[in-house]
């Protein structure tokens, strides 16, 4: 029998809800896999309560400078600001550490480029949290859709309606271009059309349009858009923050069937349905249910990044998979701001939508903001 590999150490960048909710109860879940070192935040009020909540005696740092130095962890889990997480993920890149950051893992492709320079370099893999893709129902609905079971997906509609006031985007880096990279394009939406590219494959042309109808922001705070994928497949996007009855769904139609998830935050098995054309017979309908009941989480990624890491693979949401969404998002952007249609590949260096999502379009920002 192999022997059993180590726990890895882990550092935590940022100390906010996202990380003493989702990623410690990742981490508990994988206790006997990893080990919770060091932390860091700016805010020392903060950063003593994490300290104090959690289990053990872990280091806290006001920089990630000075913990990458001191402590070498060698898994990063980065929940900051999105303006922060390029810089954070370049330098524990380049400390030799895996990293797991919150969407979005950079502002742009330019960004991204950096993050992919410094992973060459270390050897080491940064993953962006896009934890709808795992879990038992979405890796049930991928196998089935990929492998031909389900027919020829056609036609799709994936809807992120959610709702945010105006107390939300009080949070000064919040519906900025230079701090948040956009609006729910970027920030919310960006989780169920990342699900829906896992499910249906590379894209090849978008057509969009956004708008400010609400908000007192320098972004979106909605976005439509038309997609064309590489099978053929034709699917709508909406990304909303001005919905009341908030939402998020996915709808596949197949030629041999209708796959639908519904759900808002998270998803397991009931959530997801599968409805048979006319013409399936009943017995081979009845095979596409799936037993076990995974719930998506951080816990199923973050054991996703540890299976890879384990079997010395490139992790699950790194790399070309990372990338791809982001140009989704970037391809949206442009196809709004020019009224054209973008097609996959076109956004290289030199485009102004490579180096920021807004692609320094002269009438998009307020004035005054921009």
């Amino acid at each position: 029998m192999a022997p059993r590999p180590a726990r890895r150490r882990v550092a935590v960048i940022g100390t906010g809800a996202i990380v003493t909710g989702s990623h410690l109860s990742a981490l508990a879940a994988h206790a006997d896999r990893t080990e919770l070192v060091a932390a860091v935040d700016v805010d020392p009020v903060r950063l003593d309560a994490f300290r104090a909540q959690v289990p053990g005696d872990i280091a806290g740092y006001a920089s990630t400078g000075a913990m990458l130095e001191a402590v070498r962890p060698d898994l990063v889990l980065i929940g900051t600001p999105p303006a922060l997480h390029r810089e954070q993920t370049v330098a524990a890149l380049e400390a030799g550490a895996w990293v797991l950051c919150e969407k979005p893992l950079c502002l742009s492709l330019a960004e991204y480029d950096d993050i992919a320079a410094a992973e060459e370099a270390s050897g080491a893999y940064a993953s962006v949290v896009f934890q709808h893709r795992y879990g038992s129902g979405a890796a049930h609905a991928r196998a089935l859709i990929r492998s031909g079971e389900l027919g020829a997906p056609l036609v799709a509609h994936c809807q992120t309606t959610w709702h945010r006031d105006a107390a939300y985007y009080a949070v000064p880096w919040r519906g900025r271009w230079t701090t948040e990279g956009g609006g729910p394009t970027m920030g919310h939406g960006i989780h169920q059309y990342d699900l829906l590219l896992h499910l249906l494959g590379p894209w090849a042309e978008i057509r969009a349009m956004a708008s400010r109808l609400v908000h007192d922001t320098e972004s979106e705070d909605v976005s439509t858009a038309l997609v064309r994928f590489g099978s053929g497949a034709l699917a709508t996007v909406v990304n909303s923050v001005l919905s009341p009855d908030e939402v998020s769904r996915i709808r596949v139609d197949c030629a041999d069937a209708t796959v639908e998830l519904t759900h808002l935050y998270g998803h397991r098995n009931a959530d997801w349905s599968y409805t048979p054309a006319r013409h399936v017979r009943p017995e081979r309908a009845a095979a596409w249910g799936v037993a076990a009941d995974v719930p998506s989480s951080h816990a199923a990624q973050l054991g996703a990044v540890l299976d890879a890491w384990d079997a010395g693979t490139r992790p699950p949401g790194s790399g070309p998979e990372a990338r791809a969404t982001l140009e989704f998002a970037a391809a949206l952007y442009k196809a709004a701001f020019t009224g054209r249609p973008v097609r996959a590949g076109e956004i290289v260096a030199g485009d102004p939508f490579h180096s920021a999502m807004h692609g320094d379009h002269p009438d998009w920002a307020p004035e005054g903001r921009a």
